[in-house]
């Protein structure tokens, strides 16, 4: 039985502020993390994902005071990533509210800390996020909010995340990160290819059709998005009755 595809609202969040950019660039002010995550909850999010962008590049954890005030207000799962480096880290944002953690920068660093939290807190907690940019044939895989080169193959990445016990994988495609161009879809096509666990696609959500070609195309598990949703482009209803109407299963 296929399950069900997931919509998530991504709250990019700086300064204690819902952010967003273009191609990892030019941000701009969204408004308010814990008002945003209310609305996406009363309008039907399966989940709500929460990124601290700065947090691994600040070399400091994520601001535990946003994560409390967004699980207040949802009660759907929270994932939240950015600056995780220990079983401490998850820990405390896990008793702040967290169901799920992304981790990125710090898997490359480390991946035993994937197979740590794994084994601590269950693969259904460990999310591996990859930021990759597409280089002739293959996508590189960059770490630090998409600010440093590695020598990492993204499809690779997302395999051996796999072995090492992630739950799922969020790739952000940075060719297509604020475009609203559509989404990579060679690239998450690969990706489920590859890969027994599920693929949130992230990068490019621009128009309802987008979406939909991901999870036609892509063979997206689930489908994060920040700018349509924020400024209220595309409603999430939207987005679930296209893929509906494409004979997809959605949750209302």
């Amino acid at each position: 039985m296929s399950l069900a595809v997931r919509i998530i609202p991504c709250l990019d969040v700086r300064g204690g502020r819902v952010v967003k950019g273009i191609n990892f660039k030019d941000i701009v002010d969204a408004g308010d993390p814990a008002e945003a995550a209310k609305r996406y909850d009363a309008e039907g999010a399966d989940e709500i994902c929460m990124l601290d962008i700065d947090a691994s590049f600040e070399e400091r954890s994520t601001t535990i005071e946003t994560v409390k005030s967004i699980a207040s207000q949802v009660f759907i799962p929270f994932t939240v990533g950015g600056g995780i480096k220990s079983l401490k880290d998850i820990d405390m944002l896990l008793k702040s509210g967290a169901d799920k953690v992304s981790i990125n920068t710090s898997a490359i660093l480390n991946p035993d800390l994937i197979v740590e939290a794994s084994k601590e807190y269950g693969a259904q907690c460990i999310v591996l996020a990859i930021d990759a940019k597409q280089d002739g044939k293959i996508w590189n895989v960059y770490s630090h909010g998409g600010k440093n080169k590695t020598d990492l193959n993204a499809v690779e990445w997302a395999k051996k995340g796999q072995d090492l016990g992630a739950g799922e994988i969020l790739m952000t495609s940075m060719d297509k990160d604020g475009t609203k161009s559509g989404f990579d879809n060679d690239l998450y096509a690969q990706l489920s290819k590859n890969l027994s666990i599920p693929v949130i696609a992230s990068g490019g959500a621009g128009e309802l059709y987008h979406l939909v070609d991901a999870v036609k195309l892509g063979k997206a598990d689930a489908l994060l998005a920040a700018s349509i949703f924020h400024y209220e482009e595309i409603s999430i209803k939207k987005v679930k009755q296209a893929l509906q109407r494409e004979g997809f299963e959605v949750r209302f």
